[in-house]
């Protein structure tokens, strides 16, 4: 029989914020309203995606003491925060690249299968009294969703204004996957996929 973790008062207080940010980031994700444009719907679903990695990161940065952990949070920030703002400036431009129907059906499937793997990850994420793990374990499946969707979203037709974005989601999200499994050896985190 395994041996139940007994939450500290800050876990428990950073633990139900983060509750909070995921069911935000899911409802957001899920209620997207999505039309014919491939491009379009990706931006609809990614502006929740990095809202919550931004909202995550400043939870994280109430409680940790960590110097390393609280620059990277502090990068996902500025990072999501750019990449918002620069998806919102061509979220117009991009509604008028249209898909097929068949195009618009293949993605939506795919997409929704990335989704639903990464919200149970992140809900199901193992759980201890340290902060900075806990963040780890729920950040690294959130940046692995953005980088398929990413990923996705480039394997069809779709607006020259997103490309770039999309890149640079796939690279700085790819970066800080190896800088936080990096720290989590540092730690000892225990249960890391």
């Amino acid at each position: 029989m395994s041996k139940s973790i007994v939450l500290n008062c800050r876990v428990k207080g950073y633990m139900a914020t983060y509750a909070c940010i995921l069911k935000d980031m899911i409802c957001g994700m899920i209620e997207a309203e999505c039309d014919d444009s491939i491009s379009g719907n990706f931006i609809r679903q990614m502006i929740p995606h990095h809202v919550a990695a931004i909202e995550m990161s400043e939870n994280l940065l109430k409680y940790t003491d960590n110097e390393k952990l609280a620059c990277i949070a502090q990068n996902i920030i500025a990072e999501k925060t750019e990449s918002i703002r620069d998806m919102r400036r061509a979220l117009c431009c991009c509604c008028n690249s249209i898909n097929s129907c068949r195009d618009l059906c293949e993605y939506k499937c795919r997409i929704n299968c990335i989704i639903k793997e990464m919200f149970e990850e992140m809900k199901c994420a193992y759980i201890d009294n340290s902060i900075e793990c806990n963040f780890i374990r729920t950040m690294i499946p959130h940046h692995k969703g953005a980088i398929r969707m990413a990923k996705t979203a480039l394997c069809y037709c779709i607006c020259d204004e997103l490309k770039p974005i999309l890149e640079s989601i796939i690279d700085s999200q790819e970066k800080g996957i190896a800088e936080m499994e990096c720290i989590a050896e540092c730690l000892n985190c225990r249960c890391m996929r």
